[in-house]
């Protein structure tokens, strides 16, 4: 299947993106690592008339960790970020969310800031890095400005990047001390495969062994964007982390959790699984918040 035609560019330098993209408006995509733009232009999804590469901006690819925040650049790919020791070390939920990405082919191609610009329901990176509290940086011709991911994200395919906008990087403070994180996924298969539910946590506790007092919980594939489950995270605060107060956090997910039937699944079978995921997610946060 052929791509349809296009005129394509080359950007050196973030400042020469966005006057491309201002320049040509909504006859223009932006190209990252290709993996969901060219998919879709073969399928006849999309049909921009101007491609714009950001592949040659060299400022877009980075993991720079200073003074308790890790930047991260808009075109750094997954498997970079899997590999990194900083990520690994500060932020492992994030770490499992991009090892979990596709294969290591697309790993290898795929960049964080393309799969949050998709915007698709089921993605890996958005779950972790909302359990995070990421901020992006959004760059165009007329100045930067920040979002949170959160806020970023407003329905399947849709963001509030402007036409004239890039996302130029991620930003994450890292977690105070007794802070642990985990993301799972369940797919019908182990590797390339689309979730069908995804779950990230983030914990905070007042000690080794004192109550919770800071938690998040975000559930994807199970709603139009991913979901931050406000009564899972009230069921945790305040209380000293165990077996039944993470099915009861769990239980509470399940409830705000907004799957649909699919050919994939049943509704009820997914919103067991949140059930199940964020039991277990919350389990190994704890253990690691603990021995951190």
């Amino acid at each position: 299947m052929l791509l349809p035609r296009f005129e394509f560019h080359e950007p050196a330098t973030v400042e020469e993106a966005c006057r491309i993209l201002g320049e040509l408006g909504e006859k223009a995509k932006t190209l990252a690592g290709g993996t969901d733009l060219f998919v879709n232009m073969k399928k006849k999804v999309l049909a921009p008339e101007h491609v714009v590469s950001l592949d040659r901006i060299e400022s877009l690819v980075e993991l720079d960790s200073k003074n308790g925040t890790l930047r991260i650049g808009a075109c750094t790919k997954a498997a970079d970020i899997a590999d990194s020791d900083v990520v690994k070390a500060d932020f492992p939920a994030l770490q499992e969310g991009a090892g979990k990405l596709g294969s290591p082919l697309i790993r290898n191609l795929a960049t964080v800031g393309g799969n949050l610009v998709s915007a698709r329901p089921a993605a890996d990176f958005p779950p972790p890095l909302m359990a995070y509290g990421a901020t992006l940086v959004l760059r165009s011709g007329k100045g930067e400005r920040t979002v949170a991911l959160a806020d970023f994200i407003e329905a399947p395919g849709q963001t509030v990047l402007a036409a004239d906008e890039i996302l130029e990087s991620i930003l994450l403070e890292k977690p105070a001390p007794y802070s642990g994180s985990a993301y799972l996924k369940l797919g019908v298969r182990e590797a390339l495969e689309i979730s069908l539910v995804n779950v990230a946590v983030s914990i905070t506790t007042d000690g080794p062994d004192g109550p919770i007092k800071a938690a998040r919980v975000v559930m994807g594939s199970v709603g139009p964007t991913p979901l931050i489950s406000a009564s899972a995270e009230k069921t945790l605060l305040g209380d000293k982390p165990s077996d039944a107060l993470f099915l009861a956090a769990g239980d509470a997910a399940a409830m705000d959790s907004r799957p649909i039937d699919d050919f994939r699944a049943s509704a009820d079978y997914k919103r067991a699984m949140v059930k199940e995921l964020t039991r277990r997610a919350l389990a190994q946060a704890y253990d690691r918040a603990r021995n951190e």
